[in-house]
């Protein structure tokens, strides 16, 4: 395969760009321990999206990795993961913002884990980083999907009910690696909660 793009993305920043049908999309983690919040449109029709609910359903599972597929709200394949060193990403939780920082009210972290990563609490989140990176396709910010959670890990209590972010488990260099079943309009952010960095890759064969 040959390297078409290769993006640095520094800490609390985010990526958005075209993967066409064929090519290989890769989330490459820089420091280790670091989410990433990705989603993914059908280019060709924007309202068509990922849907965290049919890719659960359709495969029944919580968690993915290689040899999965992440399917839309109309059942389409989007994407399919063709090689993963970290084999835990996660299809429960939602997307981080700023209302989790700033509110003082929520409860989604486990003991140990500290958002920001040492860094300070983020003023902002995923949402509006991604809010961000969408904007050249015009993309309001109610129309991005529940992401996939990528090299986070959760804490999942099926007695109670709760779940939790556990601190990473991620080494730098490990990656998950997509292909595009159609023209797909990608968007990672490298989340606050993490403050570290990722790279993105796009191959072609």
């Amino acid at each position: 395969m040959k390297p078409v793009l290769d993006t640095y993305l520094p800490p609390r920043t985010g990526w958005a760009g075209v993967v066409p049908r064929g090519q290989r999309l890769r989330v490459v983690e820089e420091d280790g321990g670091q989410i990433g919040d990705f989603v993914v449109f059908n280019a060709d029709d924007l309202r068509e999206r990922f849907d965290q609910g049919r890719t659960k359903a359709n495969q029944g599972r919580i968690l993915v990795t290689k040899g999965h597929v992440l399917y839309s709200k109309s059942n389409g394949v989007m994407m399919s993961i063709t090689d993963d060193t970290y084999g835990i990403h996660d299809l429960q939780y939602g997307m981080c913002s700023r209302w989790i920082f700033q509110s003082g009210r929520y409860r989604g972290f486990t003991a140990g884990f500290q958002p920001g990563g040492g860094q300070g609490p983020p003023e902002f989140g995923c949402w509006e980083i991604l809010t961000e990176a969408l904007q050249p396709w015009n993309i309001p910010a109610e129309d991005i999907p529940s992401p996939l959670n990528l090299f986070q890990t959760m804490h999942i209590d099926v007695k109670t009910g709760e779940l939790g972010i556990l601190p990473g488990r991620s080494k730098p260099g490990d990656y998950i690696e997509l292909r595009a079943e159609m023209n797909c309009l990608c968007a990672l952010s490298a989340c606050p909660c993490g403050g570290k960095a990722s790279r993105v890759q796009v191959w072609t064969e």
